[in-house]
């Protein structure tokens, strides 16, 4: 396996052992009161604990793939206090686990682990849409899902990590300075209770105004200390707005102290009478320059990236 393969596989177990804490965590966090009180049912709760179920057998797959290499089940953090800040959460998480796979996917070397790779990840998709099932959104509000290179997945996921045994290989991927969306939009707020399919449109909209800081490079993040965050950028210029097949940019104003203001973009995916392509759970960095990317370049952007990217929660 080349060093490429192998710490893609790498992030993505990493990512899977997450998953699988994640799930468990809420579960026990809270009662089953708290959850019926927040719309999830017994058989909502059972289907959770499936799904941890299901990142078990993920982690084993991966695991045997990288031999005896593999990193081991990590200590972990997370951002909630509440049954639908746990559920919000989770579906933003397997949002970048599952884009970052597709990231990666068709840049392996070798094609038979990717082959399995992608059984994987066909799963996690189901998991990210009952989570907006759970949390009362739309399940499914675009044509396409996007993918992101690793050091996009990295940098939101390693946060979240805070010890991890020594043995475990280092995650060889850039991490960038932590990117802010201070006024991002949020389901938590809509009186929708989990159901297979809900009447809640998107909760932003084209030309709206975002707030945006971020912090400068040579931070310490992840677990024990073991990681900085770094950018080759040069000055912030553009917010990048990648979802679905489309990455654009949209300039910055008023920037001054790592803060700054943009708006948010129009269009349709291929035209009118087409879905609009800002919807859903996407992403926004930082870039000092507007560089042409397609789907399966997205990567070439990083030596710009200033900062993020972040979960931008358009719908």
């Amino acid at each position: 396996m080349t060093d490429f393969d192998f710490q893609s596989f790498n992030l993505a177990l990493n990512q899977e052992y997450i998953e699988l804490d994640l799930f468990h965590y809420g579960l026990a966090k809270f009662s089953a009161q708290d959850f019926e009180d927040a719309g999830i049912t017994p058989e909502y709760q059972f289907l959770i604990e499936y799904m941890a179920d299901q990142e078990v057998g993920h982690a084993i797959l991966i695991s045997d793939i990288l031999g005896p290499r593999a990193a081991k089940a990590c200590e972990y953090q997370y951002p909630f206090n509440t049954v639908r800040e746990f559920i919000d959460f989770c579906q933003k998480l397997t949002r970048w686990g599952e884009s970052g796979v597709y990231g990666f996917l068709p840049h392996l070397n070798n094609r038979a682990p990717a082959e399995l790779l992608i059984n994987s990840i066909t799963t996690e998709a189901r998991q990210q849409m009952i989570f907006r099932q759970l949390e009362g959104v739309f399940p499914m509000s675009v044509y396409f899902e996007v993918g992101i290179p690793q050091a996009w997945a990295w940098t939101l996921l390693a946060p979240y990590l805070t010890h991890c045994p020594a043995e475990n290989p280092h995650i060889e991927w850039q991490n960038f300075p932590a990117l802010d969306i201070k006024n991002n939009p949020s389901a938590l707020y809509n009186d929708s209770k989990a159901a297979i399919a809900t009447n809640v449109s998107a909760i932003s909209y084209p030309g709206r105004e975002v707030q945006l800081s971020w912090e400068d490079p040579g931070k310490t993040v992840s677990y024990d200390g073991k990681y900085v965050t770094t950018t080759s950028a040069g000055a912030p210029k553009f917010a990048l707005w990648a979802s679905q097949l489309n990455s654009t940019y949209t300039p910055l104003y008023n920037i001054s102290n790592n803060c700054a203001y943009t708006k948010q973009p129009d269009g349709r995916v291929f035209g009118d009478g087409t879905a609009p392509i800002w919807n859903d759970t996407m992403f926004i960095a930082i870039t000092d320059k507007d560089l042409y990317v397609t789907p399966y370049n997205l990567s070439l952007v990083n030596p710009h990236i200033v900062a993020g990217p972040a979960i931008y929660q358009a719908g």
